[in-house]
């Protein structure tokens, strides 16, 4: 029979879920060695805890807990699978595995299983186009559609790579464990890719009622010193850099009512001095390498702004030093678009604009919100009301964040009053 629940313990089961879910998803994927499987028994498990928990109480390790009743699910449902199936070996093995397996897991096996999960989804059999969605979607539980947007492509597409992936872990026999030393360097630019994916979905979210989704961010910054323990590289020390130092503004970034603060808007005492100083230190440790590569210099960018008591002192002609140094280590239409903000800011909207105009005459970045609002903002500082405008409502038609809606209708509306 449903149980009724307070708003309260909704809220507290809602965040449970939030925190732990793609966690025990990745133990239970190498428990069962079964992607679909295993999704079946994180929801099963879910929906017996929230029909016990409201009468036995929370446990104290819900993740465990979880882990533990989505595993016997597993045993039950594998046993009954063979039985159908005239004892397929395939499926008796599996089933000896998980048993074999049905013993309480130490806290450390249980924290690096995401991360398992990872190199596993980012195994060089698996074409490298499919490599990071896939994780997006089972490490992290992104949807179809907000990775099909990240990668600007269509939600179709993305879901045809996903099955690919899938099927190729299943069919290759991939095993779910964290390569040893020596393989490790060639699966670490992939890995890394996606743990920044993760980051910047957390960071600054692809749809929603929210800009952030901490939730992410934290996890993305707690695998990023996982890997870097495993693997002391020095662009996995950039990466964990940049993402300090962006996730240091994050109180800053929104007012309390969840609208947008522009980073030249925010107050700067609010940033999270602990976070810049460890993130600075990381930045100095990569460049002391000398195997400086893209992270490292985005981190460096970053470093630059947090150098900054007020917007009016950042050091603009630094940063788009930097940029020139990162188009050149990794061309992307994205990279080209911040470095034509950073020159806007130092010789004037009209450079930059310019520079957006001929990346979106290209074509590349279309269907990409923030070119359009970039662009938006440098004819508003122009006093080009209407293309402003025009521009600020083509962003709306392509964004899926309430609160980027939000900011760019208030653009619209500072428009129409002067």
């Amino acid at each position: 029979m449903p149980q009724d629940h307070s708003p309260n313990e909704a809220d507290h089961f809602g965040e449970i879920y939030r925190r732990v879910s793609r966690r025990v998803f990745a133990t239970l994927v190498r428990l069962i060695r079964d992607f679909d499987l295993a999704e079946e028994m994180l929801h099963e498990a879910f929906t017996i805890a929230l029909q016990r928990w409201p009468i036995d109480g929370v446990p104290a390790n819900p993740y465990s807990w979880l882990v533990s009743t989505a595993r016997h699910k597993a045993i039950d449902a594998i046993r009954r699978r063979s039985r159908f199936t005239e004892a397929q070996p395939e499926l008796l093995a599996r089933l000896q595995a998980v048993t074999e397996e049905n013993q309480a897991l130490a806290q450390s096996d249980i924290e690096d299983d995401r991360l398992r999960l990872i190199f596993t989804c980012c195994h060089p059999a698996i074409d490298p186009k499919v490599q990071v969605p896939l994780t997006l979607r089972e490490v992290c539980g992104l949807t179809t559609e907000e990775i099909a947007a990240a990668f600007l492509v269509s939600p179709p597409t993305m879901a045809q790579r996903i099955v690919r992936g899938k099927a190729k872990i299943r069919d290759a026999g991939i095993p779910y464990v964290i390569p040893s030393l020596t393989d490790l360097p060639e699966r670490l630019d992939s890995v890394l890719a996606v743990i920044y994916l993760v980051f910047n979905e957390g960071y600054s979210s692809s749809a929603g009622d929210t800009v952030a989704r901490r939730d992410l961010s934290a996890e993305a910054i707690r695998l990023a010193r996982l890997l870097l323990e495993l693997l002391p590289d020095a662009e996995a020390m950039g990466l964990l850099a940049l993402m300090l130092l962006h996730e240091s503004r994050c109180s800053a970034r929104t007012t309390p009512d969840g609208d947008i603060v522009l980073l030249e808007d925010q107050d700067r005492s609010r940033w999270d001095r602990e976070l810049i100083d460890e993130g600075k230190q990381l930045v100095e440790q990569a460049m002391a390498t000398r195997r400086i590569g893209s992270y490292t210099i985005q981190a460096a960018i970053s470093a630059v702004h947090s150098d900054a008591a007020t917007a009016t002192e950042t050091d603009w002609s630094q940063i788009v030093a930097l940029y020139d140094i990162l188009v050149r280590a990794e061309p992307s239409p994205v990279v080209e678009l911040n470095r034509a903000v950073a020159v806007a800011m130092r010789d004037g909207p009209e450079s930059g604009l310019q520079l957006i105009d001929a990346i979106l005459q290209r074509g590349e970045l279309a269907d990409y919100y923030l070119a359009h609002s970039a662009r938006g903002e440098l004819l508003r500082r122009l006093k080009r009301h209407d293309d402003a405008r025009a521009a600020f409502e083509q962003s709306i038609a392509l964004t899926r964040q309430e609160p980027e809606r939000r900011f760019l209708s208030c653009k619209i509306k500072e428009l129409e009053s002067t």
